[in-house]
């Protein structure tokens, strides 16, 4: 082992031990390494992070991400080998977070149905997506929550899903409308009927019991979405699953600011149920949504007039 890929250990050891994931930084981070190795390379510079990150990408991530992992871990080996140079923050494009599409109700609607006629017309494939999608939409949850959720974490008599080790390695319990239960309950004898013993330990099953994988659920989306013309043919970017999870937080504020409810004082519960690590995650959709900012601005106003 190389003294930088044993630097990388501990580093990922250190963050890991912190809280963190770091999955997919460890394995950009372990490519990196082997860049380095591949040259004889042993000290860390701008020159060879940014030779490193600019080369053809992964599917998923940007060479800004990617810098931006080199940048971390170089900060670390400088405590240790003074001759690092940690690349400077200004080579790094600013990254923007995509504006979320705030779906309908007749979108999501659509979206429902049409996963209802996926094939096959007798498989539990379509009754599968038509109740995953439902729960995103009906809850907020992330795909990557939905998909890990476990049969035992999911009390349908108590109508409560329980999420475990999510981002950040934090825990929640999620309490579900009764309409939210009664779909799932549905979804439950369906998918019980359909494989009996064969079922495996998750919630949501594949057709013959195995887990979904992010990829097909996402090459599901992108097919309904673009049957029900949310996105058009050959079309790379549109409205995303994650999505789904920005309308439910619009949604949920919108309801608060028309409602009257003190939002500010409300916000704390929904960051929790959104399962945030900081409140300051969830103010960011007021920032995206005009409607938002217009419910904001007539309060504002309704306070100033109310002023003597």
């Amino acid at each position: 082992m190389t003294s930088l890929r044993s630097r990388l250990e501990r580093y990922l050891s250190m963050r890991q031990g912190l809280g963190y994931k770091y999955l997919h930084q460890a394995r950009r981070l372990s490519d990196f390494v082997s860049f380095m190795e591949t040259r004889k390379a042993t000290t860390i510079t701008t020159k060879l992070a940014v030779a490193w990150a600019t080369l053809p990408p992964d599917r998923h991530a940007s060479w800004a991400l990617r810098l931006t992992d080199v940048r971390g871990f170089a900060r670390h080996v400088a405590n240790i080998d003074p001759a690092t140079e940690v690349p400077p923050a200004g080579i790094l494009p600013a990254l923007k977070r995509a504006k979320p599409y705030v779906y309908s109700d007749a979108e999501i609607g659509a979206l429902l149905t049409a996963a209802l006629t996926l094939p096959p017309t007798n498989g539990l494939r379509r009754w599968t997506y038509h109740y995953l999608f439902g729960l995103i939409a009906a809850t907020g949850m992330r795909l990557s929550e939905v998909i890990g959720l476990q049969r035992s974490d999911v009390d349908l008599d108590e109508g409560m899903l329980t999420v475990r080790q999510s981002k950040f390695g934090k825990s929640r319990l999620v309490p579900l409308h009764r309409t939210t239960r009664d779909a799932l309950l549905s979804y439950a004898h369906r998918r019980d009927a359909h494989l009996g013993s064969r079922c495996g330990p998750h919630f949501f099953v594949a057709e013959r019991g195995g887990r979904l994988l992010h990829q097909y659920v996402h090459r599901v989306f992108w097919r309904l979405s673009r049957e029900i013309g949310l996105r058009r043919p050959g079309d790379h970017t549109g409205p995303r699953v994650h999505d789904l999870r920005h309308r439910f937080a619009i949604r949920t504020l919108l309801g608060w600011y028309r409602k009257g409810i003190d939002v500010e004082q409300q916000l704390p519960a929904l960051s929790t149920y959104l399962g945030h690590a900081c409140v300051r995650d969830t103010y960011w959709y007021l920032s995206a949504c005009p409607e938002l900012m217009e419910e904001a601005a007539r309060r504002l106003d309704r306070r100033w007039e109310a002023m003597p």
